[in-house]
C-alpha cells in the first residue's frame, strides 16, 4: 500500500523521513516473535529495551546502529558437539531484531544479566533545537534591512545621521506630575 504525502510536503519542510518510516513499517507487517522484548519509558528522554536472550552470552550478541536503526542480532555457536540432546526447550536459534530510532536518539550502553539484555537509549536534544529567547532591542536600526524591506539599507555613516536626526527631533516623554 502506498501513501500520498504530497499535501504534507506542500506545507512542511524536513518530513521526508516520515514517508520513509511509514514505508518501512508497511513492508514488514509480520514481525518475528523471538526473542521477546519490552520497551520501557523511564523519563521524557530515557528508554530501556529489555530482551530475553536465554542461552546467549555477550560474545553471541551484536548491537549495531545504522541509519537511525538499532539492529540486535544473535548467533550461538553450537557447543553441543559430541552431546546428544534429548529435549531442547531453550531456543538458541539465530535472530535479528530491528528498532527504528527517532532523530537524535543514541544507544548509551548495553548489559546482559541473568539472560536479559538491557539496552539504555536516550534522546538528546541538540542546542539548536532547544527553545531560545530572542532579545528585542529598541531604537536601533538593523544593518542590511529597513522597515519596508524594499530599499537597500543606507551606509553606516548615513544611518547614524538619520538616527541622530530622529533622536534630536523627537523629545523624550516627560513623566506626569501629580497635583499636591
Amino acid at each position: 500500500m502506498a501513501y500520498d504525502f504530497a499535501p504534507l510536503f506542500r506545507s512542511a519542510i524536513g518530513f521526508d523521513r516520515l514517508a520513509q518510516l511509514v514505508d518501512t513499517a508497511t513492508q514488514n507487517p509480520v514481525s518475528p516473535s523471538y526473542p521477546p522484548y519490552n520497551i520501557e519509558k523511564l523519563s521524557d528522554a530515557q528508554y530501556t529495551l529489555t530482551m530475553a536472550v536465554a542461552g546467549f552470552g555477550p560474545d553471541d550478541i551484536e548491537l549495531t546502529v545504522q541509519d537511525n536503526t538499532l539492529i540486535v542480532s544473535g548467533r550461538v555457536s553450537d557447543n553441543a558437539q559430541g552431546r546428544e540432546m534429548l529435549y531442547r526447550g531453550i531456543a538458541t536459534r539465530a535472530f535479528e531484531r530491528r528498532f527504528v530510532l527517532a532523530d537524535h536518539v543514541v544507544v548509551e550502553k548495553a548489559d546482559l544479566t541473568n539472560g536479559l539484555l538491557r539496552i539504555a537509549v536516550r534522546q538528546i536534544m541538540p542546542e539548536a533545537l532547544k527553545p531560545r529567547r530572542i532579545p528585542i532591542s529598541s531604537g536601533q536600526a538593523m544593518a542590511g534591512s529597513d522597515a519596508s524591506g524594499d530599499a537597500p539599507a543606507p551606509a553606516t555613516g548615513e544611518m547614524d545621521g538619520q538616527i541622530a536626526a530622529r533622536t534630536t527631533a523627537t523629545p523624550a516623554p516627560q513623566p506626569a506630575r501629580q497635583a499636591a
